[in-house]
């Protein structure tokens, strides 16, 4: 079902390669809300691992190595970004974008932050340059090859600029043991949120793994349901046909007998005039079933059309599948319809032909279409061989 949302004038264009996007009216409100939950998820571990950050620089402030105004400036731009682009989630503009993450906007945003207090605060670099490594693993869950190759391009020409030329003595704090503990903590708090990172991406992984399956699932019930009649579950007229053609090539490959039959429901629209449209269809299911549970696992049993239905009986003769057929004519005339309404009384006639070397899959059936009628026309409640 369609989300209720007003239209949106005009398509967008996508965040990579300037593609058209679908508008935000065109999707579900359930898929909606995944988006925004997913990226909420995302954008709360980049909240945390800022808020690590500056907890590490506090620790240097407090050995004197950086100053305290850089801890709360680091965390501040950090936030703001990520304040930045919940709002912009929230309110949905992420959904304008085909890819609804922003991920190469909040890469780069996060690399400025990074070069930016590499050149200012130097003197604790090896903070930020571990974090521009997590920036760029965490980007990679989502990007494609090309913005990898864009991102990694701009941080490379970034941090060459900054080592190449300027003298900025970027450093990693070891001179006293505060600084040791405060660098250690560095590394280890480093290690840890890539281990995040890895299983936010094996979760993601298996999310996917799911939703591959699922997808098979539905694929093989759409299968299922182009084959199968809605009312009754047995072989629709189309896939009933196909399986004649197979088995008729079978049967001339074998040089064995094959023959079909075409079984009407006698007098079947009066049981509809007289009981009803849906004591008709539970009419038809009970028929079904009834049948399908009597024959054999290689005959093919399908619905021809209305009331009419087509068994293809393989390796069976004339002889054999009339009385194939008078015992499934008796099964059906025994069964006790009046459960299914008071007084309701179901029988069933049936032409049946045998293939023949020149027989089309047409003339096999109007041959059995003939019989049908013929036993029709002899008060019906009977089986009649072409």
């Amino acid at each position: 079902m369609r989300s209720a949302a007003s239209p949106v004038s005009e398509t967008l264009l996508g965040a990579v390669g300037g593609k058209p996007t679908p508008a935000v009216a065109e999707l579900t409100t359930e898929l909606l809300t995944r988006r925004a939950k997913h990226r909420r998820k995302m954008l709360g571990m980049v909240g945390t691992s800022y808020v690590v950050d500056a907890l590490v620089l506090l620790v240097y402030a407090y050995a004197g190595v950086t100053t305290l105004t850089t801890a709360l400036a680091y965390l501040t731009c950090g936030l703001l970004s990520v304040a930045f682009f919940l709002v912009l989630s929230e309110a949905r503009i992420n959904d304008r974008f085909k890819e609804h993450h922003l991920v190469m906007q909040q890469t780069s945003v996060g690399l400025a932050i990074m070069l930016l207090f590499l050149y200012v605060a130097p003197e604790v670099g090896c903070v930020f340059l571990c974090s521009t490594f997590l920036v760029f693993t965490f980007a990679a869950l989502r990007s494609s090859a090309r913005q990898t190759m864009i991102g990694w391009t701009v941080a490379a020409a970034g941090l060459a600029a900054l080592f190449l030329f300027t003298d900025k003595p970027i450093a990693m704090p070891t001179e006293t043991p505060l600084e040791r503990f405060a660098t250690l903590l560095v590394f280890v708090l480093v290690l840890g949120r890539g281990m995040v990172v890895g299983l936010y991406s094996n979760s993601l992984h298996d999310s996917l793994y799911k939703r591959g399956l699922e997808l098979k699932e539905a694929y093989k019930r759409i299968e299922e349901l182009a084959e199968l009649d809605e009312l009754t579950g047995l072989l629709n007229r189309r896939s009933i046909m196909h399986a004649l053609d197979e088995e008729m090539v079978r049967a001339r490959r074998s040089n064995a007998p094959l023959t079909v039959a075409l079984i009407d429901l006698d007098w079947f629209k009066r049981i509809n005039d007289q009981y009803g449209h849906p004591t008709g269809d539970e009419a038809l299911r009970t028929f079904a079933i009834t049948m399908f549970a009597n024959i054999r696992s290689i005959d093919k049993f399908g619905r021809y059309g209305g009331e009419e239905f087509l068994l293809v009986l393989p390796e069976t003769n004339n002889d054999t599948a009339k009385r194939t057929l008078d015992r499934l004519r008796a099964i059906i005339a025994d069964l006790d319809w009046s459960a299914i309404s008071p007084g309701m009384m179901v029988t069933i006639s049936a032409g049946i032909a045998t293939l023949r070397p020149d027989d089309a899959p047409d003339s096999l059936l109007a041959r059995a279409d003939s019989a049908l009628y013929k036993a029709k026309d002899l008060g019906r409640n009977r089986v009649i061989v072409s």
